[in-house]
């Protein structure tokens, strides 16, 4: 939104121009009925339009191919990218292709980015994560079962993953794994390079989810690691820096999945006031009604506090760094995926019958935005952590009542009205 935080006439330029390139060229991707071999050449074709523009992988700093646009700016270009789910394959910074290239930048080594990362920036070759498993709290990444073990010049995986995302079409997966389970807890694991045709690698299949059929083989699949064999070097970092590693990855790219919730949220937004516009029930247009303006007015709240919010956390990210804006992030994390949550409901309800059916992308989107709750960690457990975060300011008062109490209030007054009358010479 250019009304909060401009930039300069040659950002807004691209802005609009990526604003009109989405609308034209972006979305109707959602409903192109081809093959995917022919979906592959277009979404190609686009992302050669984006590259040429010099917006491809913008939250990447320029010696890696992006732009360094810095977290604010990247929010409001993220906003209107994130409001087709395709968008984010178009420019180049999807996820986990985005997040992991980000590892690879961050530990990986001169070879490791030779052959892996470059590519990747490049869109030539896609990735998975692969940390999540079906018995262990996903919220939770000290806490799992894979193992890696060092035999001579090689690491064996042995594990079971799943929601290890896009597995089915990655080159090569990143895995987290236990290397050393006596360690205390942010020490016990490690990040690895499997490439997609190592030894004991089986990606068993895409675990059906309210999402559907995916594009591509993208989705969320479960993988067995049996014995997987991968070189020695193709460890990231050093032995125990995997939970370092995961905070590095996680910090970022829960901040990049609100700033495209903001613009689901918009285009369901737009979605709804069309429609209740559009729409009349007994004689009256829907926009009439006081339920349906009371829904319009608290999605508007509701969408320019998450877009304030996630600002917030941006800047403080510029200037201050990810660790600074840690519980940024996460209230922003938790509260933007129930904006989106709310707004996508509300635009639904509005278009009834037509809302509920594929002749609008609110379906699709309600199904999507449901997994908001708990992707990168379930809302619960970032509510629990901002709430700690904030206890940490205050200390519990003696006695039995809160340090604003009135009996309190009423001593201290006291105290002040008799000290006033001293200092001025008369008796109270």
């Amino acid at each position: 939104m250019s009304w909060a935080f401009p930039a300069d006439p040659e950002f807004e330029r691209d802005l609009e121009w990526v604003r009109d390139f989405m609308r034209t060229q972006v979305w109707p991707l959602e409903v192109l009925e081809v093959e995917d071999k022919e979906f592959e050449l277009v979404l190609r074709a686009l992302q050669e339009e984006v590259k040429v523009r010099g917006l491809w992988a913008a939250h990447l700093p320029p010696e890696l191919g992006g732009q360094g646009l810095g977290q604010v700016r990247l929010a409001r270009l993220n906003e209107v990218i994130g409001s087709s789910f395709w968008g984010p394959y178009v420019f180049g910074c999807q996820a986990p292709d985005s997040g992991n290239a980000e590892i690879l930048a961050l530990v990986g080594t001169p070879a490791q980015k030779e052959r892996w990362l470059y590519p990747l920036l490049d869109g030539q070759i896609f990735s998975a994560f692969s940390m999540t498993e079906p018995d262990n709290a996903g919220s939770d990444p000290t806490r799992m079962s894979t193992t890696a073990v060092r035999v001579g010049d090689d690491w064996i995986i042995n594990g079971h993953k799943w929601f290890s995302s896009n597995a089915m079409a990655a080159d090569f997966l990143i895995v987290m794994a236990v290397t050393d389970p006596d360690a205390e807890p942010h020490r016990r694991a490690s990040m690895f390079i499997v490439p997609n045709d190592a030894a004991g690698l089986d990606v068993v299949r895409n675990v059906p989810t309210m999402i559907g059929e995916e594009r591509l083989g993208f989705g969320h699949p479960e993988v067995r690691y049996d014995d997987c064999r991968i070189g020695a070097d193709n460890i990231l970092g050093g032995v125990g820096d995997g939970f370092k590693i995961a905070q590095m990855r996680l910090g970022p790219g829960r901040i990049h999945h609100c700033m495209r919730w903001l613009g689901q949220a918009q285009r369901a937004f737009d979605i709804m006031c069309e429609r209740a516009l559009q729409r009349s029930v007994r004689g009256r247009p829907l926009a009439d009604s006081d339920v349906v303006q009371s829904w319009i007015a608290e999605s508007k709240a509701e969408m320019d506090a998450a877009r304030l919010l996630t600002m917030k956390a941006a800047w403080v990210i510029d200037t201050e760094g990810t660790k600074a804006a840690k519980t940024d992030i996460a209230v922003i994390k938790y509260f933007g995926a129930e904006v989106l949550n709310r707004v996508i409901d509300r635009a639904i309800q509005v278009n009834g019958a037509l809302g509920f059916s594929g002749d609008l992308p609110l379906e699709h989107m309600y199904r999507r935005a449901r997994a908001a709750r708990f992707v990168d960690g379930a809302d619960e457990v970032h509510k629990g952590a901002v709430a700690r975060q904030v206890l940490k300011g205050y200390t519990a008062p003696e006695g039995p009542w809160p340090t604003d109490h009135i009996p309190t209030r009423r001593a201290a007054a006291a105290d002040f009205v008799d000290d006033v009358l001293a200092r001025s010479g008369h008796d109270h």
